[in-house]
């Protein structure tokens, strides 16, 4: 398991998305065992504060081929720490010349049930202000009690994110649902 770090909450910065482009563009190198690239986490919310740290969401074609590239992706500089206490994830994390964390990536398999649920979440806090600006509140207030371990802090956030998110993934359904439907003609 990578340290606790402290927890800094930075304002939201435009180059957040950009970062996480470049970031992104670099994993290309996984060839046709990568499928696609989600950047997810607080720094993909306009407007939201966040650790200053890009969460991207790499899908891959399973899990196995993953392991199979794992050089390449240390060979990026990224430390590998296996499934880290989800199933089915591949956890990496990179860090700057001074040891600050820069990115983390969570890798699934392109059909892993996780998809819907980090994707719901994102959309969902960007098309509602409020229930971003509501986390934005819960985030300084899991920070202020624990503003030296990152571990504790997330700890502290997961009721509010499971609440947030049981309604993030009613939403999303009833979006994609919306979008399938047809109308019925005579």
């Amino acid at each position: 398991m990578p340290p606790s770090i402290p927890v800094v909450l930075a304002p939201y910065d435009p180059e957040w998305p950009r970062m996480a482009a470049g970031h992104a563009e670099r994993l290309r190198v996984l060839g046709s065992t990568l499928v696609a690239v989600h950047h997810i986490g607080s720094t993909s919310v306009p407007g939201l504060a966040a650790k200053p740290i890009i969460d991207l969401m790499p899908l891959v074609t399973g899990l196995a081929d993953l392991d199979r590239e794992r050089g390449r992706v240390e060979a990026l500089g990224y430390a590998w720490h296996g499934e880290l206490g989800i199933s089915g994830r591949r956890y990496c994390t990179l860090s700057d010349g001074a040891g600050n964390r820069i990115v983390q990536l969570h890798f699934f398999s392109a059909d892993s049930p996780q998809v819907e649920r980090h994707v719901a979440f994102r959309d969902y806090l960007r098309a509602h202000p409020d229930a971003a600006g509501a986390y934005e509140k819960e985030k300084r207030r899991a920070r202020d009690l624990h503003p030296d371990d990152t571990h504790a802090y997330t700890d502290e956030k997961d009721a509010w994110i499971r609440d947030t998110e049981a309604k993030a993934l009613t939403w999303f359904a009833e979006r994609r649902d919306a979008r399938h439907a047809r109308p019925i003609s005579n």
